[in-house]
């Protein structure tokens, strides 16, 4: 494996440049690759094949350089693929999960892509029955994603979407679970999400508009035709997403307007799901909200009264409006309630302190309060209701960065704990070969980025060893620091895994989040490269030896830190990766466009957001200097990072760097923004990335 050569490089597409200027506020931007965007894609979103012949032949010829240059890596590519699909029990199962006489669990078959929905019965008698069989349906489809897969409460009917393009256009179906037999009834152009009624006749549905967004919540009775549906909620403010859900007790459904700083809740009693909804808190800017019901109050999870780290509230059922929230679970600065579920005994909230997470369970007997926790420099815990209100059982998950997931039912009255399944790794994983390391990265401005570490035990941290750098570090997402399993082709080979836990998540509280948005984003890009510099200073690696990845907005981040410290990096891999921000947020025809301004701002009305915008957005940022290797992804039909945010990126770097080192950039041109579809051709995209990046580290 060698360095690649300037003549290598010499094959590399070139895109074609043609004069475009975007103007804004009187300022002027050439966008010499703004022909790759096809002026029909909200068309080619949903048929790829109608893409414009000279963008595909570009995106083409990039596929095909990127195959050429990784040729030599068919082998190992082969080779990592099947250690990969080694770490997956390929005959797995769910625990199931209790539903009155059911229990309902999905399963693998051994060498199959796709879940298989099943039941049993709960008597221990009656025997499985498959309900729906992934695999079956994707027969023939070159893409199959299966979305929402939903019982009706009488468990007599079945709701499901999916996806045959990878656009994130689902398509709704019901099957009758008694005969097997599809019902008529198909709606189209939805955005996956499904509820039933108590009347196990109706469904809530929510349908995409022209741009992509959630915008309309409708209501189906089976057997109509689809243009019968009732239109229950329609959100007029082209910032807002819609969602529909239901409460853990089944007694409302719930109508969910939200951006990514305010929210707004709508309830219809499921009893009488022609009921019109009716608002719990009209919305106000900045206030956020989440309902759970119980007895005849509601649960509220909230950030009122600045409560930066959110606070529960009850209110009666019959006066939810905010006035008269009363405070139960006061805010504590620091603690960040993530999450609230609500059983007939028992109310459970998911915190995180100081980037860990922990369960805390309150008796609604008698308000005693207990939590649970764990031990480990780093770790990540999940908990699930399932479908049962009177139940004193929790489901709940934990894993580390070296240990694989465990899957626990605690019964929060005796506080027993039963293991119900962990994870099996059948080419074998021995947690004691591996060290988890938690350290904390002081940032430009002393704030201490948390930074999680695994490295196998036989690794000296003597600098030289190469190191994996992960972040994400936009909309309040927090990594969790669980079980990897996809790190270990690259750990069992030497690399230390690190995550960096940057501002613009939540990993240390909403605060954090709030210093990494808007006209704070610079600190999301300042902290990761402030954690390359610990990791290197802490002799988990040095300069030059580190690969940089992330995905989508982490993606940006990757353009970023390319632009800005070339120098700390060796590789750099970007998964769809958001690059184009000034661009794209300067154009509310995009989807998703203006609901994203509260996180980054907007630079049509504010020209302090285009000029802080434009000092980073990564496209508008390339200059004539080296960059790292680069390993970058798309997918056609993504409605999330269009395709030719990345393609634009790739060219402009292709223009001015002045390296040999690699620029690899690979389209997936029937997939969207999760890549192919399947548990295991998924697989095989890793293992481009890591086939890459052993590559240029052998060099």
């Amino acid at each position: 494996m060698t360095t690649p050569s300037i003549s290598v490089n010499s094959l590399a597409p070139k895109a074609e440049k043609k004069p475009f200027v975007h103007e804004l506020h009187g300022l002027q931007r050439e966008d010499s690759y703004a022909w790759l965007r096809a002026e029909n894609w909200q068309e080619v979103m949903r048929e790829p094949a109608k893409l414009a012949p000279d963008i595909r032949d570009y995106l083409e010829q990039e596929n095909g350089y990127c195959e050429a240059v990784m040729a030599d890596q068919k082998d190992l590519k082969r080779q990592l693929f099947e250690e990969l699909k080694g770490r997956i029990k390929e005959d797995d199962s769910s625990v199931p999960s209790p539903d009155g006489p059911w229990l309902y669990y999905t399963r693998y078959e051994e060498g199959s892509q796709h879940p298989i929905f099943c039941r049993k019965g709960r008597d221990g008698v009656s025997g499985e029955t498959v309900l729906l069989d992934g695999n079956k349906e994707a027969e023939g489809k070159g893409y199959f994603q299966l979305a929402s897969c939903v019982h009706s409460p009488d468990h007599r009917y079945l709701a499901y979407s999916v996806d045959e393009k990878g656009s994130e256009y689902y398509s709704l179906k019901v099957r009758d679970l008694e005969t097997g037999a599809e019902l008529d009834d198909l709606i189209e152009n939805t955005s996956g999400a499904v509820v039933w009624a108590g009347d196990n006749r109706t469904v809530f549905y929510t349908v995409l508009d022209e741009n992509h967004r959630p915008s309309k919540v409708l209501r189906h009775l089976l057997g109509d035709d689809e243009n019968l549906d009732v239109l229950v909620y329609e959100e007029p403010d082209a910032g807002f997403f819609v969602g529909v859900g239901k409460s853990e007790s089944g007694r409302f459904i719930q109508i969910l307007a939200h951006d990514h700083q305010t929210s707004e809740v709508h309830l219809v009693p499921a009893s009488a799901p022609t009921t019109a909804p009716a608002v719990v808190a009209v919305r106000q800017t900045g206030l956020e909200y989440e309902v759970s019901d119980y007895d005849d109050q509601l649960l509220i999870l909230t950030n009122a009264d600045e409560a930066e780290d959110f606070k529960i509230c009850t209110t009666p059922i019959a006066t939810p409006s905010q006035e008269h929230w009363q405070d139960r679970v006061p805010h504590q600065p620091g603690v960040l309630i993530l999450s609230l579920l609500v059983f007939e005994g028992f109310m459970v909230r998911l915190e995180r302190v100081e980037g860990l997470p922990r369960i805390v369970i309150t008796s609604f007997v008698d308000d005693q309060e207990h939590q649970i926790s764990f031990d480990e420099e780093a770790y990540s815990l999940g908990m699930s209701g399932g479908y049962e209100f009177k139940t004193t059982s929790l489901r709940f998950s934990y894993s580390s960065l070296s240990t694989p997931s465990r899957v626990y039912d605690y019964d929060m009255a005796s506080r027993e704990r039963v293991l119900r399944k962990e994870d099996e790794i059948p080419s074998g994983h021995n947690p004691e070969d591996y060290i988890v390391r938690r350290v904390m990265a002081p940032s430009h401005d002393g704030a201490l980025v948390p930074v999680s570490i695994l490295y196998r035990k036989d690794v000296e941290l003597d600098g030289k060893a190469p190191l994996l750098l992960y972040a994400y570090g936009s909309y309040g997402n927090a990594i969790p620091a669980g079980f990897q399993r996809n790190s270990f082709s690259l750990v069992d080979r030497g690399f230390v895994y690190a995550i960096a836990h940057i501002r613009g998540g939540t990993d240390k509280g909403y605060g954090w989040y709030k210093d990494g948005k808007m006209l704070k984003k610079k600190n999301t890009f300042l902290d990761f490269i402030a954690a390359a510099e610990h990791l290197i200073a802490k002799g988990f690696t040095s300069a030059g030896r580190i690969a940089a990845h992330g995905g989508s907005a982490g993606g940006m981040l990757m353009g970023v830190i390319s632009n800005q410290r070339p120098d700390l990096f060796k590789a750099v891999v970007a998964d769809v990766p958001f690059v184009d921000v000034l661009t794209t947020m300067s154009d509310p025809s995009l989807p998703l466009t203006p609901p994203e301004w509260p996180e980054w701002g907007n630079p049509i009305t504010d020209i302090a957001a285009y000029e802080y915008i434009r000092s980073y957005s990564p496209v508008d940022n390339v200059t004539s200097q080296g960059y790292p290797n680069m390993l970058v992804t798309a997918g056609l039909t993504d409605p999330r990072v269009t395709y030719w945010e990345p393609a634009k990126w790739v060219a402009r770097l292709r223009e001015l760097k002045t390296d040999t080192n690699l620029l690899l950039f690979k389209t997936n041109m029937s997939a969207g923004h999760g890549g192919a579809s399947g548990r295991f051709e998924r697989l095989k995209e890793v293992a481009l990335m890591d086939a890459f990046l052993l590559k240029v580290f052998a060099a």
